[in-house]
């Protein structure tokens, strides 16, 4: 007997079932994940994309985060964690003889790091350019990679 992944059919059971799980219809469906973000559905806040790179001396780090200014970022370094949260709202309104017109929007993320051993936290410096907030964290001189050394055979 081999054994074959089960794979569900996009509407379910509907016929042979006696009762109907709502919530496991709309949680549970590829059609809705692939229609809807998944922060819609479960109230999560969107996260920016992050690239991590190791070189012998150091890691950097580039967060994308486009329409913030440097003000808006707060960057924190608590138990061994680098913590970023950023948080912006504009709001703008115009007012007339017939109508007012109001508009804001608010944009707000949050992401934590753990921090490896190796690095020097107080050494830690950031910079936002171009909508890019970059890290670049130094490693202890203990955790770089040192250089092949050739012994001598005696």
């Amino acid at each position: 007997m081999s054994l074959v992944k089960f794979k569900r059919r996009p509407f379910g059971n509907l016929i042979t079932q006696d009762f109907f799980d709502m919530d496991d219809f709309f949680d549970n469906r590829q059609w809705v994940r692939n229609m809807m973000p998944e922060n819609f559905w479960n109230g999560k806040r969107s996260e920016p994309a992050l690239n991590i790179k190791e070189t012998d001396d150091n890691f950097e780090i580039e967060l994308a985060a486009p329409g913030f200014s440097k003000k808006d970022f707060e960057v924190t370094i608590e138990d061994g964690c680098l913590n970023i949260k950023a948080e912006k709202s504009t709001s703008e309104e115009e007012t007339d003889d017939n109508y007012t017109r109001r508009e804001f929007s608010y944009n707000a993320f949050e992401r934590s790091l753990q921090l490896p051993d190796s690095i020097k936290q107080e050494a830690i410096k950031a910079k936002y350019n171009d909508g890019i907030l970059s890290f670049n964290l130094a490693k202890k001189e203990e955790a770089k990679k040192l250089p092949p050394k050739k012994v001598l055979i005696a």
